[in-house]
């Protein structure tokens, strides 16, 4: 009698809690993040599903170029977009060689990474490592070739490694180095700092960017992984939870102020990019939005987990 009581109390409060939380995030996020909770709190149409594809599934063919296409553009000092439309890919220069994170898709590597990289005058060979923030093929997909040709080497987490050795899909590059939590990955003058974030996959890693703008500093937090696109699994919405808060926290001491993500919609780089290019000497970088901004954002991250939890029974 006393576990149906309190089975009743909660289905009653679950509803209270779910949209407390929304709340919560539609606060944190105000204007500049709103379109977040429009895709991550409860409500929002689904995600799709990990785009991790196992060694016997049948190959769909590589969608058209025109449909993903985006010019490879400098951001900072020492930060470039090589990314496509939909999906970004971010290379790090250094005084001794080039970091990429996420190296998109094996059918867009070749253009965009590579290709972009020598159409912003640097020579793709001197990719010396390339940090892949989750094993999903839309960000560890095109990290086979730049190992296979350049040399360069991989970074991703022991649990997402796992995820590809278990799915073993045809794109799996070599297994190499493995991230730790707090791990710093120094190449010349430059230190990146990754930290497990599980929640969009079990290994997701989320990274702390030191940034120049016309020699000013800035830090950027990079938020490995953002949509729940898994079974609803109360462990799995927590230690997203948890990671966003976490992750708010350590940006905050790291005094991050710009704002990145692997997807062009989350971070507004359809909007930033555009107005990168039209920038007028002295004017802000629209990347550099302040540690306010970078915190809510993660606030929205952890709230609306938060609300998905509370959704389950």
């Amino acid at each position: 009698m006393l576990i149906a009581a309190a089975a009743v109390a909660h289905a009653a409060a679950a509803p209270a809690d779910v949209d407390r939380h929304i709340a919560a995030a539609r606060q944190a996020a105000g204007a500049e993040h709103a379109g977040m909770v429009d895709r991550l709190c409860p409500g929002a149409p689904p995600p799709v599903a990990p785009t991790v594809a196992r060694a016997n599934a049948p190959s769909p063919p590589d969608p058209p170029r025109e449909r993903w296409h985006a010019e490879p553009q400098k951001v900072f000092d020492n930060l470039y977009f090589v990314g496509m439309t939909e999906f970004a890919s971010w290379a790090v220069t250094t005084t001794d060689g080039i970091i990429v994170i996420d190296p998109l898709f094996d059918y867009s590597v070749e253009d965009e990474v590579v290709g972009g990289l020598r159409k912003l005058g640097f020579d793709p060979a001197d990719i010396r490592y390339v940090l892949i923030s989750h094993g999903h093929l839309d960000h560890a997909g095109g990290a086979k070739l730049l190992q296979q040709r350049f040399g360069a080497r991989l970074l991703m987490s022991a649990a997402d490694w796992d995820l590809l050795d278990r799915d073993n899909p045809r794109w799996k590059p070599t297994r190499d180095l493995v991230v730790t939590d707090g791990q710093k990955l120094t190449l010349g003058s430059t230190t990146l700092t990754m930290y497990l974030t599980p929640g969009h996959t079990n290994g997701t890693v989320s990274t702390l960017i030191p940034l120049t703008d016309g020699g000013e500093k800035h830090v950027a937090a990079l938020w490995g992984g953002t949509l729940f696109n898994f079974a609803p699994d109360a462990a799995r919405f927590k230690a997203y939870a948890d990671s966003a808060a976490r992750m708010r926290t350590l940006a905050a001491n790291a005094g991050a102020d710009v704002l990145l993500s692997n997807h062009t919609d989350y971070d507004g780089s359809k909007i930033k990019l555009p107005a990168l290019a039209q920038r007028a000497p002295g004017a802000p970088n629209p990347y550099v939005v302040g540690g306010d901004s970078v915190r809510r954002y993660l606030t929205v991250a952890n709230e609306c987990a938060q609300a998905a939890l509370a959704t389950l029974p």
